[in-house]
């Protein structure tokens, strides 16, 4: 009978910090499947996460976080996976928190407030992230970025194809359960500063990235919601362009018109990708099955 539950922890040098983190777990939740995956760990990670009594599949090179996450969803055999760091920011006594709103939601965020953050900078970053989700999913999105969590198997392996090699995978798969009208469950916990080593996460770097998939999951999901402000700006600038020019040269020049006609265009690339997107959803949402609630609506 395959667990209830399967633990999924990506790593990478982590050999101070996963074997503590494991026994505890095991000790607080022995029917949890424990699913080390090492991203190429060139220290005794390996043979720690062992030795603490995981099951431990290995890349044989740094292919990244997200790479390593999608490893874990395709051996968990659990009905529920969770995924949580492996630096000991997040708490094992959480777990029990997050889980116990299953089945009612399909995914289980951890949400970190401010002082749980790495850094000031990333703080920022993520609190922009946040409204920037929020706008385009019209769900107040808490914690964008948190790898602490808990989806059910079937919806996270429905994914695999969007997330990527890189640590934007919670960004990816918060964007598309929520597009795709999912429940989600933000619960706040505390978390705590990394006992040992350094996080690899750039903010400069990593934050471009976030920002380019947060682009590229809004343009797959709700493309109206990013093509229509950038038209009404791309108007508005005409507008401006045409007053200031009738006022002092009194005449239309043609870098209005080029503005008129680019948000004209806009909008209507805009339009078509949201009803391309609209045939998209609607052959997805017939493929899935339809779930019973406990009061027998569906």
């Amino acid at each position: 009978m395959p667990p209830e539950v399967s633990l999924i922890i990506p790593v990478y040098n982590e050999a101070d910090n996963i074997g503590s983190l494991l026994l505890e777990i095991k000790e607080r939740y022995p029917g949890f499947e424990l699913i080390v995956v090492n991203d190429g760990s060139t220290d005794d990670t390996v043979q720690v996460a062992n030795k603490s009594g995981a099951t431990v599949y290995s890349h044989p090179y740094n292919i990244g976080n997200g790479a390593a996450v999608k490893t874990g969803i395709r051996v968990a055999t659990g009905k529920i996976l969770l995924f949580m760091d492996a630096d000991g920011q997040h708490r094992p006594e959480d777990i029990g928190r997050i889980l116990s709103f299953f089945p009612d939601y399909d995914m289980v965020v951890g949400s970190r407030d401010s002082k749980g953050q790495a850094s000031f900078p990333r703080a920022i970053g993520n609190k922009v992230y946040n409204w920037l989700a929020s706008y385009v999913t019209k769900f107040n999105v808490k914690d964008l970025t948190s790898g602490f969590r808990a989806i059910k198997s079937d919806i996270a392996r429905s994914y695999i194809y969007l997330l990527p090699n890189t640590y934007s995978y919670p960004t990816t798969i918060s964007l598309g359960v929520l597009r795709d009208g999912r429940s989600v469950k933000y619960l706040p916990i505390k978390a705590q500063k990394r006992t040992s080593g350094k996080s690899r996460i750039s903010v400069v770097k990593d934050g471009v990235r976030f920002f380019m998939i947060i682009i590229r999951i809004c343009t797959l999901y709700s493309p109206l919601r990013v093509f229509l402000p950038v038209s009404f700006i791309m108007f508005m600038l005409g507008v401006v362009r045409y007053l200031y020019s009738f006022v002092t040269e009194g005449r239309f020049t043609n870098m209005s018109a080029l503005l008129f006609i680019s948000s004209v265009i806009i909008f209507m690339m805009g339009m078509v990708s949201e009803q391309i997107c609209q045939m998209r959803f609607e052959r997805r949402v017939a493929d899935r099955p339809v779930t019973r609630y406990k009061d027998g609506n569906e």
